[in-house]
């Protein structure tokens, strides 16, 4: 058997010099619910209870149609059911609603993480760390999952909030220190790390606040963009690597950042019939200043890391969380992307539109798909504060 990365340097991957943390990803996985929307969906919707002449709604359908998103996943077939009465839904419908149908689909996106890495969930998971943005009852929907996934009442959970579209990548993060914290006390980490988010049913929500405003110029475009879908990756030390052909990706740098003076725009706020979105029109602008500096911090660390001093931005792949249009755009002429990089990111946002915090693992996840690639990948999210959190990850191949 073969060694990989850091440990060794054998059949995985080129050698790595040992200043490389030794964190692996060993399973991950991305599911989205069965039902794909175009924005004619959306718009009949919105055209059987509510007033679609009013300015801002109408201005929103139009974003709708706009929006460079052909379909968008939802749990909800938007004719009947759900959202489909003359009541819009309370929080506490939404969060009932949530309670099965987000931890249903968190399920089952853990579930290919766990099928690819090969372990056994009940005996070896020895952490969870997760988040979602939409759910306030206790316990928290970890907890549910867990129980679905049959894993063991001793594993120690950790449930993020607050975080917004930026939360798989603050996952990754958090987990990333758990996994190390263990090493040094010469402990396993094997972390079941979970994404989920329902946008869709907060559809009706979307459309009574736009029919009800005025303020065409502040209109929350939550309803244009958001989507549905869970997305699932496994974490492991190594202690708890059992097999190092288990290793998909190793994740070697990681950094969050803050914009100070900005947290005015991007945000929710909760209302009785769900959370209205602050997305200010400045937030395409300020997401493209605070990816360079964070980049160059990143990457310069992430060349000293692995040795490959020669490494430039046209040897990487990009996993960019799919925010808007206007927001990959962006990032793309600031760093000089080329489409070829930003392939999965425009993937995903043109087939089933921005689901909030899995999205940038939903892109990982399929750009491993599309052919070979490149070795080493750059993971962008963003999220309220304005946050923006990186990391950078190896592949691991078989020479």
């Amino acid at each position: 058997m073969g060694s990989i990365g850091a440990i060794n340097g054998g059949t995985k991957t080129a050698t790595l010099p040992s200043l490389c943390p030794e964190l692996w990803i060993t399973g991950l996985g991305s599911q989205y619910p069965p039902y794909l929307h175009t924005p004619e969906k959306f718009s009949n919707l919105a055209k059987r209870f509510h007033d679609t002449e009013k300015p801002v709604l109408n201005k929103l359908l139009r974003l709708v149609h706009n929006s460079g998103i052909d379909t968008r996943a939802s749990t909800l077939n938007l004719e009947t059911g759900f959202c489909c009465q003359q009541e819009i839904p309370s929080i506490a419908d939404l969060d009932s609603f949530f309670r099965k149908h987000g931890v249903d689909v968190a399920a089952q996106a853990c579930r290919k993480a766990l099928r690819e890495w090969g372990g056994d969930a009940a005996e070896d998971i020895t952490h969870t760390v997760s988040v979602n943005g939409g759910v306030q009852t206790f316990p928290g929907y970890d907890f549910h999952v867990a129980r679905q996934l049959g894993l063991s009442y001793d594993v120690e959970q950790i449930l993020l909030q607050g975080v917004g579209c930026a939360g798989s990548m603050s996952v990754m993060r958090v987990a990333a220190e758990v996994a190390l914290a263990a090493e040094l006390l010469k402990k396993p980490a094997r972390i079941l790390c979970f994404s989920c988010e329902l946008n869709t049913p907060y559809s009706r929500h979307f459309y009574a606040e736009a029919e009800a405003s005025t303020d065409e110029e502040n209109m929350d475009i939550a309803g244009s963009l958001f989507s549905d879908g869970a997305a699932a990756f496994i974490l492991c030390n190594k202690y708890g690597l059992d097999d190092e052909d288990q290793a998909k990706f190793q994740l070697i740098d990681w950094e969050r950042t803050v914009t100070p003076g900005t947290v005015h725009n991007m945000g929710a706020v909760i209302r009785p019939t769900g959370y209205t979105s602050i997305i200010s029109k400045q937030v395409p602008d300020l997401t493209k200043k605070s990816v360079p500096p964070l980049f160059d911090r990143c990457f310069g660390r992430y060349r000293e890391k692995t040795g490959q001093h020669d490494l430039s931005i046209r040897d990487l792949d990009f996993a960019l969380h799919p925010g808007g249009i206007a927001i990959i755009d962006s990032v793309k002429e600031e760093l000089d992307l080329t489409e070829e990089q930003m392939r999965a990111t425009r993937q995903i946002y043109k087939t089933r539109g921005n689901s909030g915090s899995p999205t940038v693992l939903c892109v990982l996840d399929i750009l491993r798909k599309m052919g070979q690639g490149k070795d080493d990948v750059v993971a962008v999210a963003f999220g309220p504060g304005l946050a923006t959190e990186m990391a950078i990850l190896r592949r691991c191949r078989d020479n």
